[in-house]
């Protein structure tokens, strides 16, 4: 009895370190094969690319000290990434408190839905920069600018999302909601919100990576504090190893931002859509 218990368990153990390795193993190949295709494109081009141990000697130096400042134009790459933060929290925070209560209006009623999906379907296409000359010309200033473009960009999935889910509840539900006679915030509250609710945290977290794209693209355009704007003052200073070093941190905070949305998303929505 004891022997069988003692094989059970290292089978369990065996099987633990099996699925351990299958999920750590892939990730870390697939890190080494980005780090050598980077060495053999730095040989390539006579090390105008930086190879990978020089960019992690400078990316060292940089996060040594993170936050420095020594004047307006020259602050260590953890402001920058504040500052870009901020703007995207800005922009992102006024495109919820618009997108996702105009979703659900949408979806709830046909008159509005008929109104406003040509006005969606015309505007969601155009790029988002194409938006910032308009909010420079508004705004008057390129702070405003840039939070202007990164909410009318991150309002169109949260709004089209919202939508979808309004439309996709149960018929059902809002009979029984019409025979008991409830109130419309009783059926928003009741019924449409925890059915739209998986719906509406997709187009929450489309928007937020939406909304990361567009401000590095932004700032790069507008100047000041933030990511975007030290990459390409980066540029103007022929730094490439910096630039590597910002590429690497954009991708490493928007897939921090991704997992965040990722684990709100499943403790607030059902099993099967954990699954």
């Amino acid at each position: 009895m004891a022997s069988s218990e003692t094989h059970g368990s290292s089978n369990t153990s065996s099987l633990d370190w099996g699925d351990m390795a299958l999920r750590i193993l892939p990730p870390l190949f697939g890190l080494g094969l980005l780090i050598g295709i980077w060495a053999l494109v730095s040989i390539g081009t006579a090390t105008s690319i930086p190879s990978p141990l020089e960019t992690w000697k400078q990316a060292v130096q940089i996060f040594s000290d993170p936050f420095y400042r020594n004047g307006p134009n020259d602050q260590g790459v953890g402001w920058n990434v504040l500052m870009s933060l901020e703007r995207v929290a800005l922009g992102f925070g006024l495109a919820a408190a618009v997108g996702i209560p105009a979703g659900f209006m949408i979806g709830r009623f046909e008159f509005l839905s008929r109104m406003f999906n040509p006005l969606i379907s015309l505007l969601r296409p155009v790029s988002p920069l194409a938006w910032l000359p308009i909010g420079l010309l508004v705004f008057k200033g390129a702070n405003p600018a840039a939070i202007w473009t990164i909410f009318i960009c991150s309002i169109w999935p949260m709004i089209i999302n919202t939508a979808v889910g309004v439309q996709r509840v149960p018929q059902d539900y809002m009979n029984v909601a019409r025979v008991l006679n409830l109130s419309e915030w009783k059926i928003v509250t009741k019924i449409l919100f925890p059915s739209v609710l998986p719906y509406m945290l997709t187009g929450v977290r489309l928007a937020v990576g939406t909304a990361w794209l567009v401000i590095v693209a932004a700032e790069m355009l507008t100047g000041g504090v933030g990511i975007g704007f030290w990459v390409w003052d980066e540029w103007n200073n022929l730094n490439v190893k910096n630039i590597i070093i910002a590429i690497f941190v954009i991708g490493i905070v928007g897939l921090v931002l991704e997992m965040l949305l990722i684990k709100i998303a499943t403790a607030f929505t059902y099993e099967e859509v954990k699954a």
